[in-house]
């Protein structure tokens, strides 16, 4: 079946939790493949969070506070599958308002092995409870990013803390803005039945129906803005509140004057390449089928990937006279972010570019601005996440374009691919990138204020010195 993508609007990894069948229309089929790649894709998440991200960000750490940005990581992926199950998915995936669902589906009430939601494609369903599982790595794996921001000086009750907040007041509204749709076929049908109205009458019940089903959207959604798998739901999101954190929290004592040199780039380079490898079901996955689009949104994770780790490491090599292995896997993975919202629009020669653009920029991000500032990212969160998510998907925006080789944007009303018009789509973009700006800085800064009276943000300047392992987890990394 050939995909389509939604009218005017854009998604990632999801198509939105509503059953795609009324007793009105005839029953969407699940095809056991389209489950099966979803499933795998589900489980190519987790190991791109536990262990990738874990190791990756554990690698760039000091010794004395591996195990604590592990235990970080690792709790911020368990207490978010919880919440998730209990309120969250039906936050983002249930219909309430443009900006929040509701909860007719906490603790997942009605939902069965035989439930389905729409796919990208008229007639084609997936499972409801691998797509909830899917969309729950997505919703894990976004706040664990942040952790490595503020990591080596902050304390673990108030990562325990600032994550169920977080992902409730910021994550879930953020996924319901951008993903929430009703999902092609009671659209399609819709406008079928708007086409088939034969009086005045008839024409203008079918269209205040289409209208109707049409509003049933998410804020962003209805913008027009395009995330295939996560720009700004998961990467600009997590970005923006790893820069709010780290200049509340402040800078690690000795930052600026001690050397904090990564304790093992072995363990960043097993990290990265997990990344790599969980990513495929991170934008693969987010087709929700497994077609020719799932095959380009591949592509894509190859080939602009391989391009920003080139960029980053011949734009090191250049300006500082030496290439670094770290250089190459910080320039991949701001890559993966930057292809993250693009995969399944942009030609794979357009991915190549937003590669290229993606790894020069947020080297020099790391490194010329964050020196410039001051600030103190310790794992560069906001430089690689942040400003690769804003590039990724403002690129989007341009790489869609059919003339440059992307998929253009797909009209279901229509029944075709809508005509470009870049101002339009970048307005789109915009709107998308700004409201995630703002939702993310303005509510994450709020957050960590309440933690920090609640809790305290910070560890005291002993339990710093001595390591966060030994003092909060009365654990160590290695044994000397």
């Amino acid at each position: 079946m050939t995909f389509k993508r939604p009218y005017g609007a854009g998604l990632a990894a999801l198509a939105a939790g509503l059953f795609a069948a009324t007793a009105a229309y005839a029953e969407p089929t699940v095809n056991k493949g389209d489950n099966a790649w979803m499933m795998t894709s589900t489980v190519l998440v987790v190991l791109m969070t536990i262990p990738g991200l874990a190791l990756f960000y554990g690698g760039l750490v000091r010794s004395k506070n591996m195990l604590s940005v592990l235990a970080q990581v690792f709790y911020t992926f368990s207490i978010v599958i919880v919440i998730w199950a209990v309120y969250g998915y039906s936050l983002a995936f249930t219909g309430g308002s443009d900006f929040i669902g509701g909860f007719s589906k906490a603790f997942l009430a009605g939902v069965t092995p035989d439930s389905k939601v729409a796919s990208f494609s008229v007639d084609a369903n997936v499972s409801e409870l691998i797509y909830i599982c899917f969309q729950m790595t997505f919703a894990a794996i976004t706040p664990a990013l942040i952790v490595g921001a503020f990591a080596e000086r902050t304390r673990f009750a108030a990562v325990a803390l600032f994550v169920p907040l977080w992902v409730t007041l910021i994550y879930f509204p953020m996924a319901h803005m951008v993903w929430y749709w009703p999902g092609p076929d009671l659209i399609t049908d819709a406008a079928k039945a708007l086409a088939a109205a034969t009086d005045d009458a008839a024409k203008a019940a079918a269209q205040a129906k289409l209208d109707e089903i049409n509003a049933d959207a998410g804020f962003i959604f209805k913008k027009g803005a395009l995330d295939f798998a996560g720009g700004t739901v998961v990467h600009i999101n997590a970005g923006i509140a790893g820069l709010v954190g780290a200049l509340l929290i402040g800078k690690r004592t000795g930052y600026g004057k001690e050397l904090m040199a990564p304790h093992s780039l072995t363990m960043t380079m097993i990290g990265a390449a997990l990344l790599w490898v969980g990513w495929f079901g991170f934008n693969v996955g987010s087709n929700l089928e497994a077609t020719g689009v799932a095959g380009l949104a591949m592509t894509n994770t190859f080939v602009a990937t391989a391009a920003a780790a080139m960029g980053w490491m011949f734009a090191e090599w250049i300006f500082k006279g030496h290439p670094s292995l770290l250089g190459a896997l910080s320039g991949a993975v701001a890559g993966l972010v930057a292809v993250t919202p693009a995969a399944g629009f942009a030609g794979p020669m357009g991915a190549i570019v937003l590669g290229l653009v993606a790894g020069v920029v947020c080297l020099f991000f790391c490194t010329v601005v964050k020196n410039a500032l001051g600030y103190d990212d310790s794992l560069d969160v906001f430089g690689v996440h942040g400003v690769g998510g804003i590039i990724g998907a403002l690129g989007t925006g341009i790489l869609v374009n059919p003339a440059l080789g992307g998929t253009g944007v797909y009209d279901y009303v229509a029944g075709k691919v809508a005509d470009y018009d870049f101002g339009t789509q970048m307005i789109a973009q915009c709107w998308g990138v700004g409201t995630t700006i703002l939702l993310s800085g303005i509510g994450s800064a709020i957050l960590f204020k309440v933690v920090d009276v609640i809790v305290g943000l910070r560890a005291p300047v002993e339990v710093e010195r001595e390591g966060l392992d030994l003092v909060e987890h009365t654990e160590r990394a290695y044994n000397m």
